[in-house]
């Protein structure tokens, strides 16, 4: 946090999904301000609520990362520089060079599936411009219980352009894969998102939403 602050200058909020393990002291700690949730509402509704927060307090953007430790914060600046060129409307931060071959398949499966030309759907590193922003701020956006494909596909289909840009990970400082985490979870995750997929495609007209790395439609 200390670091997305010196890199970024800008203000870091932090969402506590009504967790018991001193998170919300140690964000203020390093000089973030706290959203603490009064009940667990899960990975995108912890996010949704943040991207709330943005929304009625009047930010043009909103970067979204994993508390995990995976993203170094110098390569936070190459969304913003991503966005700025393109003119997308999101920019996700990827690196292929991390995807295991059970990814590469499942996403391939997803591509084939929804037709979004994307390498990496669970990304947690997404810059959303104050147009996405709103529009995942409203309720349309809610209950989505994997916020991955759910809010790609939502955001796709109104039109918004979404694109990646490499960016270098680093292994997660704590915690595990919340798609990955064993062939159970995975199965789980794959078939939920199968049925979510199909709810809301639209089979009579199917298109690309996503521009490809780099590009802007």
């Amino acid at each position: 946090m200390a670091g997305v602050r010196k890199t970024l200058g800008c203000r870091v909020l932090v969402v506590d999904d009504a967790s018991t393990d001193g998170t919300s002291a140690a964000a203020r700690g390093a000089g973030a301000e706290v959203l603490m949730l009064p009940i667990g509402l899960g990975a995108w509704g912890a996010s949704q609520a943040g991207i709330r927060y943005a929304a009625r307090n009047g930010f043009r953007a909103v970067l979204s990362l994993d508390a995990d430790g995976q993203h170094p914060a110098e390569s936070l600046p190459l969304l913003f520089e991503e966005l700025a060129r393109s003119g997308a409307n999101v920019v996700i931060g990827t690196c292929i060079e991390r995807l295991s071959l059970p990814k590469r398949l499942a996403w391939r499966y997803l591509r084939l599936l929804t037709g979004l030309r994307l390498r990496d759907f669970t990304s947690g590193l997404r810059l959303y411009d104050e147009t996405a922003m709103h529009m995942l701020a409203a309720p349309e956006a809610s209950l989505l219980d994997y916020q991955d494909i759910g809010v790609l596909m939502l955001l796709a289909g109104k039109g918004m352009c979404i694109v990646e840009t490499p960016t270098p990970m680093r292994e997660r400082a704590e915690g595990h894969s919340r798609v990955f985490a064993s062939w159970a979870v995975v199965a789980r995750y794959m078939f939920n998102t199968t049925i979510l997929c199909i709810s809301r495609l639209d089979l009579g007209n199917r298109r690309p939403a996503v521009a490809p790395q780099g590009t802007a439609r």
